[in-house]
């Protein structure tokens, strides 16, 4: 569709405003799908301040961005009112270097981590790549430390290191914060898979929800909700919880380290995830409750609702 004058004026004010703009889903602090989510996290380990555009509250800037420079996908990111590309493009740029150079920054360190795979992490990687064929194994680890796996192919331009066998592809940003990591193979009451210890990140201690009633009650524990807008709709969040969407991660790894916190999902699969990064920046007093809310609604209070 053509694109219609007023939209066309909003877009360019808005690359006139500001150097740097980056029209995604969701936000800086909240992205809203993964590929929103590697753009900021591939920006933020370069330049300290950028514009965000969330076309998930803007139809119009939505269907007009595309139209705008002819790049069919989001997220896009604008430099000098040039576009730049999307969620590919930047992660190609980003691990070349490119990238520091457009924006005038320093040539990253591609010096190599030293990390540690357990013989039981080697075993489950291998008989996971058995049928992945021309794809190497990725780690990502983002600035506020969240970390994830992924196959895809190898790029010219990965940091690669081999332990225990297994070889694992990282870019600069990734490689730098990797350094002394201890991946595992742990079984826990949410399920099995891959874990990720930084050095002196200290372990997860799960509670269960009668715990964190009386840790509420005697206000021994900040309590924050991790899910989703949809599930505190369906079920709100308990009486003087913080909210992660809404603070988002810098609010509390800006608290003193010995601050203790307990995090809450639905069943307490994400809030393990969420306490994770926080120990990543040497926190020393975190929890993960057990079950979640659904724990909650069954054992401590029928009212609220379970879904």
């Amino acid at each position: 569709m053509a694109l219609d004058t007023p939209t066309r004026e909003r877009i360019e004010s808005l690359l006139s405003e500001h150097e740097v703009v980056l029209f995604m889903k969701g936000t800086r602090q909240q992205p809203m799908c993964g590929f929103s989510a590697a753009a900021t996290n591939t920006l933020n380990d370069i330049i300290p301040t950028y514009h965000t555009v969330n076309v998930l509250e803007d139809p119009e800037i939505r269907e007009g961005i595309k139209e705008y420079g002819q790049w069919p996908t989001i997220p896009q990111l604008y430099v000098k009112g040039e576009l730049v590309g999307g969620s590919d493009i930047i992660r190609q740029m980003y691990t070349s270097g490119e990238l520091y150079t457009l924006f005038g920054a320093s040539a990253p360190d591609r010096t190599p981590p030293e990390i540690t795979i357990t013989e039981k992490a080697a075993e489950a990687i291998r008989g996971g790549m058995a049928n992945a064929q021309g794809q190497a194994l990725h780690l990502e680890i983002g600035p506020d430390h969240s970390a994830g796996f992924q196959l895809a192919p190898a790029g010219d331009h990965d940091i690669v290191v081999v332990a225990s066998g297994i070889e694992v592809h990282f870019d600069p940003g990734s490689a730098q914060r990797a350094k002394g990591i201890v991946i595992d193979w742990v079984s826990t009451v949410q399920g099995e898979g891959l874990s990720l210890k930084f050095p002196g990140a200290v372990e997860i201690t799960s509670i269960t929800v009668h715990q964190l009633k009386d840790k509420l009650a005697a206000g021994e524990v900040i309590l924050v909700d991790v899910r989703p807008a949809h599930g505190r709709a369906m079920a709100a969040p308990l009486a003087g919880a913080r909210i992660l969407e809404d603070e988002g991660y810098e609010a509390f790894a800006a608290l003193p380290k010995d601050t203790a916190i307990a995090f809450i999902c639905h069943h307490g699969i994400s809030s393990q995830a969420a306490a994770e990064r926080l120990a990543a920046h040497g926190f020393t007093h975190l929890f993960n409750v057990e079950g979640g809310m659904d724990a909650w609604a069954r054992e401590i209070d029928p009212t609220v609702p379970r879904y």
